[in-house]
Formats: structure tokens, sequence, C-alpha cells
């Protein structure tokens, strides 16, 4: 915990000056490790609780001296830690005294330090004043041994005026945040020096409890004077120039790592250096000028600190001058050395670092240098855990088990159910309506305004006399005044400032209501406020009257887009009905919020999209924040500590929903704790007072804090800030609002109006910067949980103490962290603003895996380690984003190490990560395979990377199809603008770390298909052809459509099973289906040219070119298109509208029963069973003995259509005539009802007892052995066959073709099934390029359907020459993610009169079923032998070729080989000729 405390004050804030100001707190012990080793010696006279440990920050404000950590010294400790501001000690000589420090105002702080005189040398007083204006005066006097008045010393400083001649008045020098003043006393007769302070600016004086300051001077000592080395005298330096020139030493020496000894040694050569210097002539002023300007003092030159921006250009400027030589890394970084001794000499003859920025950036130098010079040398990076990741997945069930998908709102109360009645009764224009809840009773408001008038209606369900006690708002709203007699209802009594109504019985009909109804001119008055008054008991909303706007531009149409399927429909109308109230003010919508929650978390992942939703329109301010209604900053995060605890909750207990959990919270801020939020009312207040801004801007934003504060206070807050360090800039205050969504137009929307502008004087900059930097962070507190700052003070533990009326907050530090954690974070908040961003990212991702076991658990500060986890996880998408122009000219190697940083900050934000954490280990194996120069590194990468893609596709798709119809369905609710409903699902991916992965992915695609030599397409078809450009979303959308012309279609998505629709001579897409998927093999048979493009700006040409003519031509490795004229294609679409070309139709023999049921492979033939099982019975025994076919037995033509005349059937039958008939017509939505119809076929007893007898006699287990419920099984996948016949992708080519659908008859091929390691698919004749000397392969793990069905993503695939098949070249590496496995078992599959017809392929249009279920399995190439041991590969691949080249010798043609891999034999399921 003390480590924690440390680390806190460190991070916290910027400090104000090289000493800060104390607080109260005690620091509890010294923690090891978070602090270099440091320098001690002893103090005398310590009057002042000092700090344990000195720290030195990296930045000053105001653009001061840089400092780093690596210099550190510190004092002795005597008592306390007074953080949250890390204080400075420094050491002391044995000559100087710490005489006192004192509080002047509870902001500043006066040190004053002594060094008592010795031979040759004065006394001299150092006065500090932290957190000072520059106007600050010394108003003093010395005072003699034995007299009280005040004597004028004869040696006074620069700039000191006699003041009546009784007093002396000398300026302070203002550096940083603090003042500083040295006086040197000659005079011997002086005892004492007394004084007072004077703030010109403030007009204020500062005394010690209304008396002088009074400060005793040390005798000197008698004697000689102290010598050094040199035999010269020595001076006493103050411990801050000390420090800053050991700094500066540090820094000129390439800031090496001391040990303790070695700091030593160069801290007291520091202290001789500046020693010298004083002996030489300079004063103790002269020295801090210059050191705390930028100078350094020794080494005999003068040496500015110059930043590494104008260095890079200096560096370009040499390189360009030298001929642009390509210089190595080490080289570069000489150059970089170089560079910056050539700008240290424009400094050292007089220019300013301003006029060598302006002589630097007089061209576009500056754009170009930081792309040539490397990186800085000894970077500092943390050490990295080794991990197993797959100790990191989350894996959930399917969501779909836990989405409620809800059609229709729930069940409508009887007012409700009136209400709409009313509606209809005026047309549907309805302005307001709500529903107030008081327990088990309602009370309807419902507004509307048909015909120019507007009509009040208040209806309720409450027992026992009731009145409306009610005004009208005419000059602002929640205003009383009296309503116009002429539109009192009946029985009304009129009172000075309101009216009393009865509320009358009876309401749309129902009398079990009572009601009142008004009827107002809406052009007269802006509002309705009122209260209700039953049995003598006033009721209110929640303690405030009602009040309902009564003008059309006040409310927001409610008009719902969509018929809501998709979302938690009746939970996103309780949100619209409520979003009225909610608008009042952020603690009515947190509250809101709160009861919503608890619905939504019964009603899953749609209902949590729905809050997400909402909470994320507020935050973009689609919503309005806040409407007639004052509100205390502490009720605010009083409502935000309840909603973001409920969110806690839900987080714990319901694991797979913590990705939209985590979403909904980063659109929430945190809450207050220690009252943290009344401090942002108090605060305020003190920053008026203590820097005199009480009117105009200021007093308006008071205003605003005070009655409704929100998320814009922190852009407010920061735009000031940005506004005073740029001296008042009023361009970079409105440049920082609008960048954050501020517009002037907001600021004056708010019920407090802020319409001026910030007016401040310079001598309020430094107590304005002061003091908006710390109120920021109490904003931040309430408002931002996912800022980084404000997290880690809420998890580490601060506190800030109260004076006067504001009250003090304490956060305890969060228990059960890891140790290590405290020390990432100070690493973080460290390189928080580094170039060179990748250590950074080391570290932030390091905290993160530090903080996943605190998330994994329950916890009661477990949503503050939410937020640090939020705020960690931002941190990386703003690093990545900054870093991009890091990689500008980096090896792929360093690129995709940034991707492997990505996908580990991507998979700790998601639930199910499964696939994420095997793409990031397939990225390392791709970082080894680099490293050790494989020839196919590039080739794997090439794969990881489209599979990593098909992971970020597969994140988006779930997004858009949970988030996208809420948003649009709620927006439509709530009136939000159509332009961000349309991209809400767009712009919640582009927030995260998909977004900066996707663009990664495209900056290392072509530079891996560069070194692949892939090029920009991979040609599957290659046929050349010409047509018209036409863009379609997904190629199974238009599979149906007629093109009247030639059509090339380039096609987003493409997943395998389509068919080409007609007229279409071209495919082209971004996607990546296998070469022998179904879509690609009847590309080919169809003379369809289709081509996978993997340039993305290919692509978005093409698509610019929509409606164009176009010829494309295929070559060996590439695919050329150019323009044409439109009369080239528009002949040839003439004779395609025409039917020439277009098939005539096949004739199918339509197949009888033969009265067989089963059949064994001996009785296969043509009459009886397809090709596909003829041809499996024929390997056997003619392929080589090491190649396994499987035995098997068919169900023979005519068998289904036996079975459905079957009485038992016949309800069947007549359903499924019907339905053809309406198939027939045109109606295809019928087609999936028939399949549903035929699975309701009962089997003969006959067919089962034949089946079952073939199968036992072909040695083959009998299902029904094990069961009925197992034969019930085989049953169902044998009619899952048979209803192929009807699926669409059939159906359709069926049609195409004009084969009579009534003549197609199915058998069904029975095997064995092998539970395969993998499968594979064989041409033995090249099918992209048509060479008959090779043989083409695909290879998947799993079973063969992730081939041939619609699976995303690439087999491997290779090539051999049939003259020497052991020579196997891999084309590509698979990315498929998912495999299918499969216990062993029996599949049926199809196997129709319609397939393998000559100028027909009808294979893989219907369904082959296995009798078990497959198991989907993510993939692992990393550990995959056949992609990690080359000897392995070679000899799978190898015997593959072999069994397709035996089989094409066998047929004597071409041949399409199936078949699998089980421990190490090949298995033939399949094999017909090649089509």
């Amino acid at each position: 915990m003390h480590g924690q405390c440390l680390l806190q004050s460190a991070i916290s804030r910027p400090p104000s000056s090289l000493v800060e100001k104390h607080h109260s707190r005690e620091y509890p012990g010294p923690t090891a490790g978070l602090v270099p080793h440091s320098i001690s010696t002893g103090v005398s006279n310590l009057s002042l609780r000092r700090s344990s440990k000195s720290i030195l920050y990296s930045k000053f404000l105001d653009n001061g001296l840089l400092l780093p950590n690596k210099i550190c010294f510190k004092v002795t400790p005597t008592v306390g830690w007074l953080g949250p501001r890390a204080v400075l000690a420094s050491d002391l000589a044995a000559s100087e005294q710490l005489v006192e420090k004192f509080d002047l105002d509870g902001q500043s702080q006066l040190q004053v330090n002594v060094v008592k005189s010795t031979a040759g040398s004065p006394t001299t007083i150092h006065l500090q004043v932290t957190n000072s204006n520059p106007s600050l005066i010394l108003h003093w006097g010395a005072v003699n041994y034995d007299k009280k008045n005040w004597i004028l010393p004869s040696h006074r400083p620069n700039g000191t005026q006699d003041y009546k001649k009784r007093a002396l008045r000398t300026p302070f020098t203002k550096s940083g945040e603090s003042s500083f003043l040295t006086i040197e006393i000659l005079d011997t007769n002086i005892s004492a020096i007394e004084f007072i302070l004077y703030d010109q600016s403030r007009e204020k004086w500062f005394k010690y409890e209304g008396q002088n300051f009074h400060i005793d001077l040390p005798r000197g000592d008698s004697g000689t004077p102290q010598k050094g080395d040199s035999g010269k005298p020595q001076v006493s330096i103050p411990e801050e120039l000390v420090q800053i020139q050991a700094y500066l030493r540090w820094e000129r020496r390439g800031k090496q790592i001391y040990t303790p000894e070695q700091e030593k040694e160069e801290y007291e050569a520091a202290r001789k250096e500046l020693q010298d210097e004083v002996a030489k002539g300079l004063s103790i002023n002269d020295i801090r000028e210059k050191l705390q300007g930028g100078g350094s003092l020794g080494d005999g030159s003068l040496s500015m600190k110059i930043p590494d921006d104008l260095i890079q250009v200096q560096s370009y400027i040499r390189w360009e001058t030298a001929g642009k030589p390509n210089y190595s890394q080490e080289k570069q970084l000489q150059e970089f050395e170089e560079a910056r001794k050539d700008l240290e000499n424009e400094l050292s003859k007089g220019i300013s670092l301003a006029d060598l920025r302006k002589k630097l950036q007089s061209g576009d130098t500056q754009k170009k240098a930081p792309d040539r010079i490397g990186k800085p040398k000894n970077i500092q990076r943390i050490h990295r855990k080794k991990r197993d990741i797959l100790q990191m997945i989350n894996k959930f069930p399917d969501k779909k088990e836990n989405i409620k998908v809800s059609v229709e709102p729930e069940k409508r109360s009887a007012l409700a159910l009136c209400s709409q009645v009313m509606e209809a009764l005026d047309g549907g224009s309805v302005l307001q309506k709500k529903i107030f809840k008081f327990g088990d009773k309602e009370l309807l408001v419902l507004i509307t305004n048909p015909r120019g008038k507007v009509h009040v209606r208040l209806a309720t369900d409450m027992e026992g006399p009731l009145t409306l006690h009610w005004g009208l708002s005419k000059h602002s709203a929640r205003e009383w005044t009296p309503p116009p007699l002429d539109i009192l209802p009946e029985g009304s009594n009129l009172l000075q400032l309101a009216c009393d109504t009865p509320f009358k019985e009876g309401f749309a009909g129902d009398a079990s209501l009572k009601s009142v109804e008004i009827e107002i001119d809406k052009s007269s008055f802006l509002g309705m406020p009122f209260v209700l008054s039953l049995n003598g008991n006033w009721i209110k909303d929640n303690g405030s009257d009602f009040y309902f706007s009564l003008r059309e531009k006040d409310t927001k149409p409610v008009k719902a887009v969509g018929d809501g399927i998709g979302t938690a429909k009746g939970l996103l109308h309780a949100i619209a009905e409520q979003e009225s109230e909610a608008e009042r003010s952020l603690m009515h919508r947190f509250n809101i919020a709160t009861g919503l929650t608890k619905r939504a978390k019964d009603e899953g992942e749609l209902g949590l999209a729905g809050i997400l939703v909402w909470m994320r329109f507020m935050a973009t301010r689609q919503l309005t924040w806040n409407k007639n209604y004052n509100v205390k900053p502490r009720e605010i995060s009083a409502a935000q500590d309840r909603l973001t605890d409920l969110l806690q909750q839900i987080f714990t207990e319901q694991p797979h929903n913590r990705e939209i959990v985590r979403l909904i919270m980063s659109t929430v801020g945190r809450g207050g704790q220690g009252d943290v939020g009344q401090r942002i009312r108090d605060e305020i207040l003190v920053i008026q007072r203590n820097n005199e801004c009480k009117g105009g801007m200021m007093e308006e934003w008071h205003q605003k804090l005070h009655n409704n504060t929100s998320p814009d206070d922190v852009v407010i807050c920061q735009a000031l800030i940005d506004y005073a360090k740029s001296d008042f800039n009023m361009d970079v205050y409105w440049n920082t609002l609008i960048s954050n969504g501020v517009t002037k137009e907001r600021l004056g929307s708010y019920d407090r109006k802020i319409c001026s502008e910030p007016r401040f004087s310079h001598d309020q900059k430094y107590g304005l910067i002061r003091d908006l930097t710390a109120y920021l962070r109490t904003l931040k507190a309430v408002h931002s949980g996912a800022d980084l700052e404000s997290a880690i003070a809420t998890c580490m533990g601060y506190s800030a103490e109260g004076r006067g009326f504001m009250g003090g907050v304490r956060i305890h530090p969060i228990s059960g962290l890891s140790s290590e954690l405290p020390g990432l974070l100070q690493f973080i908040m460290e390189h928080i603003e580094d170039k060179w961003v990748g250590p950074l990212l080391e570290g932030l991702l390091e905290a993160r895996f530090e903080l996943r076991s605190n998330l994994l658990k329950p916890h009661d500060r477990l949503k503050d380690i939410i937020f640090l986890d939020l705020a960690l996880d931002s941190t990386v998408r703003t690093a990545i984003e900054r870093g991009f122009e890091e990689l500008n000219n980096a090896q792929p190697s360093e690129i995709i190490y940034f991707i492997t940083m990505v996908l580990e900050n991507l998979s700790l934000s998601s639930d199910n990560n499964e696939e994420i954490i095997y793409c990031l280990k397939d990225w390392h194996h791709t970082i080894d395979l680099c490293k050790s120069k494989s020839d196919q590194w590039a080739l794997y990468a090439k794969a990881v990377l489209d599979r990593t893609r098909l992971a970020l596709t597969e994140k988006a798709e779930h997004y858009q199809k949970v988030l996208q119809p809420s948003a649009e369905y709620l927006g439509g609710l709530l009136g939000v603008d159509q332009s961000a409903l349309s991209i809400f699902t767009e712009e919640m991916i582009r927030a995260g770390s998909a977004a900066s992965l996707s663009l990664l992915l495209n900056r290392l695609d072509p530079v891996l298909r560069n070194i692949a030599h892939l090029g920009s397409w991979q040609v599957i078809s290659p046929v050349e052809v010409r047509g018209f450009v036409i863009t379609v979303d997904e190629l199974a959308k238009v599979q149906n459509e007629v093109y009247g012309q030639k059509t090339i279609l380039v096609a987003n998505r493409v997943k395998g099973e389509e068919e080409i629709p007609d007229g279409v001579v071209a495919v082209l897409t971004p996607d990546m289906p296998d070469v022998l998927s179904h879509v690609s093999v009847r590309a080919r048979n169809s003379k369809v040219c289709f081509a996978t493009c993997f340039d993305p700006n290919i692509l978005d040409d093409l698509r610019a070119k929509e409606g164009k003519a176009l010829s494309i031509r295929p070559t060996s490795s590439d695919l050329v298109y150019n323009e044409i004229k439109v009369n080239e294609v528009l002949d040839d679409s003439e004779n395609l509208s025409q039917g020439h070309g277009v098939s005539q139709g096949i004739a199918l023999k339509k197949k009888k029963f033969n009265g067989k049921y089963a059949i064994s492979a001996d009785e296969f033939s043509d009459e009886l069973i397809g090709a596909k099982s003829r041809n499996i019975a024929y390997l056997r025994g003619k392929v080589p003995s090491w190649v396994r076919v499987p035995v098997s037995v068919a169900l023979p033509f005519g068998v289904f259509e036996k079975v459905l005349s079957e009485d038992m059937n016949k309800g069947v039958a007549e359903k499924i005539e019907a339905l053809d008939k309406l198939v027939a017509k045109g109606d295809f939505s019928k087609l999936h009802k028939i399949r549903e119809i035929v699975l309701q076929m009962n089997a003969p007893s006959q067919l089962v007892g034949e089946l079952k007898d073939k199968m036992q006699r072909a040695n083959m287990p009998w299902p029904g052995e094990e069961g009925e419920e197992r034969w019930l099984q085989a049953w169902m996948a044998i009619k899952r066959v048979w209803a192929s016949k009807w699926n669409e992708r059939a159906y359709f080519s069926t049609r195409k073709a004009k084969i009579d659908h009534s003549d197609l008859c199915m058998a069904v091929l029975v095997q064995e099934i092998i539970s395969a390691d993998y499968a594979f698919v064989i041409h033995t004749t090249n099918p992209s390029t048509g060479d008959s000397s090779e043989i083409y392969a695909e290879i998947v793990k799993g079973l063969g359907e992730t081939l041939v069905g619609a699976y995303p993503g690439r087999a491997m695939s290779f090539v051999t020459k049939k003259s020497d098949l052991n020579q196997v070249k891999v084309l590509g590496y698979p990315s498929k993610p998912i495999g299918l496995f499969i216990r062993q078992s029996i599949i049926f599959r199809s196997d129709s009169n319609g397939e393998d017809l000559e100028g027909y392929a009808g294979a893989g249009l219907y369904d082959s079923v296995p009798m078990d279920e497959e198991e989907k399995r993510t993939i692992d190439y990393s550990s995959d032998p056949l992609v990690v041991d080359h000897n392995f590969r070679r000899s799978i691949l190898s015997k593959i070729a072999q069994v397709g080249h035996a089989i094409e010798e066998l047929y004597g043609s071409p041949q399409d080989v199936e078949g699998v891999v089980k421990d190490g034999e090949i298995y033939v399921v399949q094999t017909r000729p090649q089509m």
C-alpha cells in the first residue's frame, strides 16, 4: 500500500515547482523499488515535516525545464508524507539551514533558507514562494542586535526600491510556478531581517500571524574559510540548482544508469562546477536564471535543451545535403547527435530557440525529417512476463441462447390502452406523453396538438377525490401564472397564481378512470406546471412540480423505425416514454437508467444493448442533458454511483455480457466518492475567490456548475487551462472546445447559458493554471470514468483536504491489486507522451494483464477496477494512433509486433475471444518464422492476416446485429438525427481497438503480398470477358436474378455456395472462397471469370466504375481491366437477350422405385443410384493397397417417392404437392416450408429392415443397436438428404439449367464416416491454369464440409508436377478459423440423377448429412504439424498427390477426388470427372 501512496503522488498531477506545497496526510514509510537510488545526508534545525522520498518529474508546467526520473536525490526523512502532490526535498550543505516554511493562504508557501557567512562570503538568505503570481514584492528591512527599528542594508538585490527611507521593496523573480529572491547581507551589525509579502496584482499582504516575518541570521565562523581542491574558497550553492546541473551533466553523458556511488560523485561534481562559476564572478541569481532558462554550466560551453523535433529537422537537412545516402541505423543516430551540436552552435551565437524553430520550419523539411531519423537509443522498457495466452481465453455459449427477441412491448395497462384511443382521436399528433408510476397506480399526461390547439389530458386510476393544482408558464419555464378564464374546465377554482380543477369520472369510455382535459392556445404559453392533491396530500414529481412544455419545438416526434425485430422492443418503448423525464437533468437520467437497467439485465444481451444505445445517444450529445431543473453535483454523482454499482453487479453475475457492460460504463462517469461531487460546487468558488475572477464567463460557468454540472465541464475546464497556458490566446480556447464537441451554440443551450468569452489578466495566469488543473481532477473524478489519471488516482488512493466550507475527500487504495501494478502505472504516466509508443504499449498491456485477475472475481471496488481497465484500453488505442507515424518506414516484423499488441488489447476487452487468441498465437509463430528467415514466412503471414481480418469481420457483424436494430428503432422513437443512426455501429467499432487493428493489417497486407510474390489478384476462373459493372453487397442476394446484359458483378461478400446469376460474366470480390468451393467450380464450368482482389484501392476503383463497360483479361498472376465503348458490350448483350448461348435445357430420365429400399455396393448400377455411389464402388480393389475406400450401401432412386406415397405419409404428400405448385408460380419462400414438411415423414418397417440387413452384411454398424433414439437420428439424417432437393441453391440452379425439377430423383449413399484429422479435394488438372501436367489440391483441418461449404477462410493449397509427385509447392497456408470434427458415425450422402451431367455442374448442390452433429472447434495452426512441421507436410501432401494421380490413371480422365487423412492414412470417399 505504501508504494500505491507514493505512486499516486507521483502521477496524480504535474508539479508546479521544484518544491511543492505540503498537505497534512502522513506517509507511512518507504517502499522499495519505486524510486531510484539516491543520496542521503543529515539535516539539522528542521522545523518542518519533510518527505521521505524526492521525485524529479519529467515535465513542468509552462514549458519549463524537462527533468527525467533517472536522477533523484533525497534527504533523510523525519516525519510524514504530505501528499497528494510530490515534495522535492533538497540536500543541504553543512553551512545552510532551512529556517522555516510558512503556509501563506492555503495555496502558496514561503520557504526561507539561510546560508551563514564564512570568511570571504556574506550571509545569504534564499526565499522561495510556491504557486505564486509574478507580481510578488518583498517589503523588508534589517534589525540591529540591540535595536527594534528597521535599518536599511547597504547591499541590496537588483530592482530594490527605497520606500520612504524606512523600508526596502524588492521584486521576486518568477520561474515556473514559483518566485525566488536571494539577499546577501554584508553588514556585520545586522542580526536579523524582517519582512512582509505584497501581491500587487491582488493587492494582498501576507503576514505571519498578524506580525512581520522575523528571520534571525547565524553568526559567521571564525578562522579560515574552507577551500576546495583548487584552493579557492567554496561557496554554498542552493541545492535545487545543484540538482538541475546534475541532471544536465547526466543528459550530456547520454543518460547513463548510475550506481548510488556514481550518483553521489556526479552530484558533487555538479556542485563544484557551479562553485567555480561563482568564483569567476557569476552571482547565484545569474546561475539560477541560466539554469532555469534551459542552459547548462560547466564543460566550458553553454548547452541548451533543444526539442527532438528540431534536431530531427536538422538531421534531415544534413542527410539531404549529403546526397540522401542510405544510412544504417547506427549512422542515423550519429547524425542525430551531430545535428544537435549544429543547433547548439547556433544558439551559442545568440539566436533564440523560437527564431531557430522559425528558421528550420521555413520549408517542408519538418514533415520529411521524422520519417528519416531512427528511434532514440537506450529506450526504457518494462519487463514483460511470459504467459500462456491460452489461459486468457474467454469462451461462452452461443449468445443466441442469451438473446431474448422482444417483438411486442409488454402488456399495456388500461390507462395506456385508453391513451391510444385518445391519440387516434386526435390524429396521432402527440407532442408529449408520459405515464408516471405511484406504487400500483398511474398518472397519464397526454399532450396533443390537433387543429392548431393544444389538448392537455391527465388521467389516472387513483382512488379518492383528486384535484389538479395548475398554472401556465408565459415568460420562462416553470413559471406559475394563472390560466385565462376562457380555458378553465368545468368546476375550476381560479386562485391568485394558479387554478384548482377537480378530476371527473371516466376517460376514453373507461369508467374506472378519472381525468381532466384542458384546451390551450399553444402560441401564448411555454408550458404547464402542476401538482396533484389527493385527500389533502400533495403529489409531486420526485419532490418537484410536474412540468410539461406546450411548444412543439421543445418536443421530439415519437416515431419508431422498423418493426423492432432483433431488439428488446418493450424496453425501448419504456426508455422512450421516460425520456422527457430523463432530459430534466443527468441525475434524473441516471436514476431512470438504474431502474431500466434492472429490467434490461433480465432480457439478456439485447436488453443491455438497448441501455448501451440510449447511454451512447446521451454521451454523444444526441439527447438533452438538462432542461428546466437545478440539481446539485453531489446528487448527480450519487445517481451515477447507483447506476455503476448495478453495472458492477451485472458484470460479476453475467460474465458473457461483460463486454457490453464495459461499453455502457464507458458512457457513464464514475460518480463521486467522499463527497467529491459536492467539491465541484465548492472548488469553483475557491478558484473565483483566489484568482479574483467572479464576473463574466467564470460567473456564467459557476452558475452552470451549481445548477447542473455535466461532462461538458471537463472540456470547458481543459479549454480554460489551454487558454491560460497559451498566454490567453482565444483561438486556443475555442479550438479545445470545438474539437471536443462543445460549440458556441451548445454553450448557449444550457439552462444557465455561457455566452461570454473568458477574460483574464496576465497576473492571473499562474494561479488559474494551478487551480484549474486541480479542479480538472475533481471534474474528471465524477464525469470521466475512462480518464487514465483519474482512474489511477481512484484505484491507488488519494486525499484532498477541506478548507473552510469545502469538504475534504479521502479515497482509500483498492486492496488486492498486484504488487507490480503501481510500478507499471508509474512507468505509463512517465511515458504517456512519448513519440515512440512501443514501450508505452508494452507497459499498458502488462498493466491490463495484472488487472485481469481482479476483473474476474467479485470486489466491492470492482467498478473502479473496470474504469481503470477502460482507461488503459483507451490509452492503448490513442497510443497506437499516435504511433502510426513510427511505422512509416518500419520493417514488417515491427508492424507485426504492433499487431500482436493490439490483438492482446482486443482480447482483454472481448467476451468470446478464442478466435482472437488463436490469431495472436499465429502472429507469434509468424514472428518466429520471420526471425528464422524462412522462405515461407510471408506466405504464412498472409494467411494469418486474412484470418485476423475474418475475426474482425465477425466481431463487426455481431455488433451490427446486436446494436444497429436497437439504435435505429430507439433513435426513431427519440427523434435522433438520422445521420447519427446510420453510422451508429460503425462509430462504436471505430472507437475500439478493432479499427486500429484493421489499419495495421491494411498497412502490412501489400508488404506481405510483395514479399510472397502474390500480386493483387488470385484468379480462380481465368476467362476473358466484357460487361457492365454492377456492385452488390452479397452474391447470395442476387443469385436468382436474371441480368439482361453482360454483367460484371463486384460482390463484397461471396461465401462459396452461391449460384452465379444468369447474365453474369464475371464475379470480382475481396472475399476468399476456396478455389475448389462450389461457387468456384460453377464459375469455371459456366465460363465465368471469377477472381479475388486483395487490393482495396483497386476494388474502390472498380466500384467507382458502376454502370461502365469494361473488358477483363486474366493473366497468369494478375487481372487487367480497361474501360471500353458501350457498343462493344451491347452487341453481345443483344445476343444474350435473344437466347443465344443460353442453355436450351437438360432432360433428366425420371427414375422409378425398383422394389428395393436398400442395396449393397455390388448391386450399384446407373438405374438404381447416381455416379457418386457407382464411382466409389468401382474404386474398391483397384486403387493402391495403401489407399483406403470405405464400404457403402445405398437407398436407391425412387425410395423417397415410394415412402411418400405410403398411407402413413399421405398428409405430408398432399402438403408438399400444394406447396410445390406455389413454388412453381414463383413463391420461393415456400421452399423452406417444403423442407420442413419432408422431415415429418414416417419410415415404413420394410425400409428399416432392409437397410439394417444391408448395413450389417457390409460390416457397418447399425444405429438401431444403440437404441431407438439412435435410429431416429439416422432416419432424420436420411430425410434431410431428401429434403435438400428443395434447397434454394439447388432449385435455382436446376431452374437456370431448365431442368424439370419433378424429374429430379435422390438416392442416398450410406457410408461409415471417418473422424478425420484432415480432409482434401484434388483436381488432377490445375483448374486455375488448365495445366494438365499439374495436380492442384486443397486441404483443411477436420471434415471436408468447411472446404466445400460456406465456411469463411481459405484452405491450404498446393500444386505438384505429375512428373515428380514428391516435389510439393505450397501456394497458400490455411486461414479457416473453424474445423468440423465428429465421433465415429454414419454419413448419408446425396446422390441425385442431376449431378455430374455434361454441360452442368450439379455436384455439391444437395446435402450430405452425418447422423451425429459435427463439433465446431477453433483451429490452432501454430501447433498444427501440417503447418509447422516441414517433413510431415511434405509427406502428407505428396501422398494426396499420388492418390489423385492413381485415380486419374484408373479412369483415364481428369478427376475431382475427395478424401480424408486419419492417423497418416489416406481415405478416398468419392471421385467424379473434373468439370
